[in-house]
């Protein structure tokens, strides 16, 4: 094991954030690692921002870091990446859902939705961008999208010694873990074609 390790989390309320980060920490703690976790559920009911924060290593004091401390941002929409990307430390890698949701001041004509994000994002960071809503969709449920992402992100999280797969079937309700299988499966397989 090597030093301590920061992942962000983000995207709308619904979107299933939180759920990542449960798999990441019960991999992580399966795998000998200390893990602390937050998550910030802003306006979530009300497609509001949610965000949580995933540490791992040999010893962890505290699950919040700073700007330009996290090793992996994973946006589950992708005005959220911007939004979040002064977390993301220089090398850092940015997995981006390219999916808009659009704001109430962008669905009423007040703003629109700012054009670019995942290029945006691909000229600072190593950037994995996957249509994971659209993939999701494809699979039958989009509510999967935030699976998908999990497996579009995993080879990126530096711990080939844990079985990713079986921790995602041991972390989601049986009811719907062949689904949520064969959206990590389909994640992980658009990330290693880009």
């Amino acid at each position: 094991m090597s030093g301590v390790k920061s992942a962000l989390l983000v995207g709308v309320g619904g979107q299933g954030a939180i759920l990542i980060s449960k798999i990441m920490a019960n991999g992580f703690m399966q795998a000998g690692f200390d893990v602390k976790q937050s998550e910030v559920h802003g306006m979530a009911q009300r497609g509001g921002s949610v965000s949580t924060q995933v540490r791992w290593g040999d010893k962890v004091y505290g699950p919040v870091f700073g700007k330009g401390e996290a090793d992996i941002l994973v946006a589950l929409e992708k005005m959220e990446a911007v939004r979040y990307a002064e977390f993301l430390k220089p090398g850092g890698v940015a997995v981006i859902n390219d999916y808009a949701i659009k704001s109430t001041t962008i669905a009423s004509g007040a703003e629109t939705y700012p054009e670019g994000c995942v290029e945006a994002m691909a000229k600072v960071f190593r950037t994995i961008a996957v249509p994971a809503s659209d993939m999701a969709l494809g699979l039958g449920n989009p509510k999967c999208m935030n699976v998908v992402l999990f497996g579009a992100m995993c080879d990126s999280l530096g711990c080939p010694q844990i079985d990713w797969e079986q921790v995602v079937a041991d972390t989601v309700p049986e009811k719907v873990r062949e689904l949520n299988l064969r959206a990590f499966r389909a994640g992980r397989q658009a990330a290693q074609q880009r």
